[in-house]
């Protein structure tokens, strides 16, 4: 996971992981909050059923909506054929509705009566599809106060925050960033053994880390890259 129990209550999560109920996992840009969404699938029952992400920051809004729930072919201009939404894709499975908070009024509705009724109807469709998929969310805003400034629709806040989990910044979990910083050097070494001297790993530990784990990924990374023995030293 990469995640040490006591900051990232892994108890919690665990038992969160056992059931089907919602999760709103909220922390700074680049805390480490999908980590989390792809641990709790790991964990849950549906760990061998798929696991499909999107991100709602990332898609113009007028894709998100086709993206999520479908599309018939000749739905809209450019729709040749019918595809299957992340919602489908994801049945039997988990879906992850990575920034939730930057969807748009309008889809939120339609979201919520998705979340509601546990069925998608493709656009252009007619046909209800039975639903089967556990929703996990992220988010870096405050869901409350955007709800309290007229952005964000209550009820889609209250069915997103069954159980709700604050990823708190890498800088406030100095527990993780050693064994943070073990898995990404292995994961991008080539397969090469490679370990951090003893002066490295307390450069690591003194850094403030303000793009998280992010800022970490990419720093052992460029280490993998740039160090020609096995050894990673504070120079590199």
């Amino acid at each position: 996971m990469g995640f040490t129990p006591s900051t990232c209550a892994l108890l919690l999560l665990r038992k969160a992981a056992a059931t089907d109920a919602v999760l709103c996992i909220h922390g700074e840009s680049g805390a480490g909050k999908e980590l989390v969404a792809e641990a709790v699938h790991a964990y849950s029952p549906r760990h061998n059923a798929p696991f499909e992400a999107i991100n709602c920051a990332a898609i113009p809004e007028p894709m998100l909506e086709p993206m999520l729930f479908g599309y018939e072919k000749g739905a809209y201009t450019g729709a040749y054929q019918s595809r299957a939404g992340k919602f489908e894709q994801a049945n039997g499975g988990t879906l992850l509705l990575d920034e939730v908070s930057e969807m748009d009024l309008g889809l939120q509705a339609k979201l919520l009566r998705v979340l509601q009724e546990r069925e998608v109807e493709r656009l252009g469709g007619h046909n209800l599809i039975a639903l089967d998929v556990r929703v996990l969310a992220t988010t870096n805003r405050d869901l409350r106060a955007e709800v309290a400034a007229g952005r964000y629709r209550e009820d889609v806040y209250y069915r997103l925050s069954v159980v709700p989990v604050h990823i708190p910044p890498l800088r406030d979990r100095p527990g993780d960033i050693l064994p943070l910083a073990h898995v990404m050097l292995a994961r991008h070494s080539g397969g090469r053994p490679m370990e951090l001297d003893r002066e490295a790993e307390l450069r690591l530990l003194s850094h403030p880390w303000r793009g998280n784990v992010r800022e970490l990924e990419n720093c052992m990374q460029r280490a993998a890259i740039l160090t020609p023995g096995t050894q990673v030293t504070a120079r590199e």
